[in-house]
């Protein structure tokens, strides 16, 4: 029961934090927004979705204090150099986007799935050839 409440409050504070970093995002397009904070929205933005991180993942445990403190302090940072009702506005802007339809483009997805498997095939080859020498 512990588990799932704690569990469920993780769920909800990750959903926030993808929902103010897409305020954000529309924030750096928004031409009411002072610059200083454009340019610090999107570093912020830039930063939670780069694979490249000041600490890296593989080391235990500080590999994802970035993760857990640097994202939300600066998503926090950000939010305050940005008057309120334009980020009400834009929170509102995000939550339209969230529920519209999305287009799905087949051809993109047949043509990962297609590469994926010539990889696949080829690597297969690969091994087989490197097995056969031995």
């Amino acid at each position: 029961m512990v588990k799932t409440k704690v569990l469920e409050r993780i769920k909800g504070s990750a959903k926030k934090l993808k929902r103010e970093l897409f305020v954000l995002l529309l924030a750096y397009k928004d031409s009411r927004v002072p610059w200083y904070a454009k340019v610090f929205s999107i570093l912020i933005v830039a930063y939670a979705f780069s694979p490249i991180d000041l600490i890296p993942d593989f080391i235990p445990i500080l590999g994802y204090i970035d993760d857990l403190i640097l994202i939300p302090l600066g998503i926090s940072l950000a939010l305050k150099m940005i008057p309120q009702s334009i980020i009400e506005d834009l929170r509102i802007q995000a939550n339209e986007i969230k529920h519209k339809e999305k287009p799905k483009n087949w051809f993109v997805g047949i043509l990962f799935v297609t590469l994926w498997i010539l990889v696949a095939i080829w690597f297969g080859r690969l091994i087989y050839q490197l097995s056969s020498r031995a």
